[in-house]
């Protein structure tokens, strides 16, 4: 129950960060998380500390949390990192994948191009990245990827609620790589992966800049 009610506070507080109800430097107080989620403090201090790992808070004076100030240049390490890393994946996923995984992957595909909604189409552009990284079948660049989605998932999944042109760019990304998937092209998955992840940093960094004062 606790691991349950934590990980709701942190959704919660995690969705506030990004659509910019919280402001950088804004207090991230135990006592009164608590009292406004009605829990104890420990579930809500495993919230802060996941907040924490996810470079979202960090400890301010006297070491508690803020709402963390994310510049565009931090960002932007984040996603080459991503990028480099699941590119590496997906061109090991177009030689590597059955044709049970592929057929998969268009569906997913496919499913994406029929939904207009938002949110639910950040579900579907998760399942479509699980997918890729499953289909490599490498441990190892799959843990490295999911320490950086902890990261950046959440920024990635703004981008389709702050700007709707995003679902449309991203569906044909989506597009494109499975299709290279599909003609075991792995050098041409690899570069339009990383073209896909960066075009998610550079809707990112104009949503940052309009929240500029």
């Amino acid at each position: 129950m606790t691991i349950r009610t934590a990980e709701n506070i942190y959704e919660t507080l995690v969705d506030g960060i990004v659509a910019g109800r919280m402001a950088p430097g804004e207090p991230l107080v135990e006592q009164a998380l608590a009292e406004q989620f009605g829990v104890s403090r420990t579930p809500v201090r495993e919230a802060l500390h996941r907040l924490e790992q996810a470079n979202l808070a960090e400890r301010g004076a006297r070491r508690a949390f803020v709402v963390r100030r994310m510049a565009p240049e931090d960002l932007a390490e984040l996603f080459e990192a991503a990028g480099e890393v699941e590119s590496a994946l997906a061109a090991l996923s177009a030689h590597r994948m059955t044709e049970i995984e592929r057929r998969t992957l268009v569906a997913i595909v496919d499913e994406g191009h029929a939904c207009d909604d938002p949110a639910a189409y950040g579900q579907i552009n998760t399942r479509f990245h699980e997918a890729i990284k499953a289909g490599a079948r490498n441990t190892i660049l799959a843990s490295t990827l999911d320490e950086l989605n902890l990261r950046t998932s959440s920024w990635r999944a703004a981008n389709f609620v702050e700007n709707r042109r995003r679902l449309s760019t991203s569906r044909a990304e989506h597009r494109a790589i499975a299709d290279a998937i599909l003609a075991q092209d792995a050098e041409a998955t690899r570069r339009l992966m990383r073209s896909h992840v960066a075009s998610s940093y550079v809707v990112l960094v104009d949503l940052l800049a309009r929240r500029l004062p």
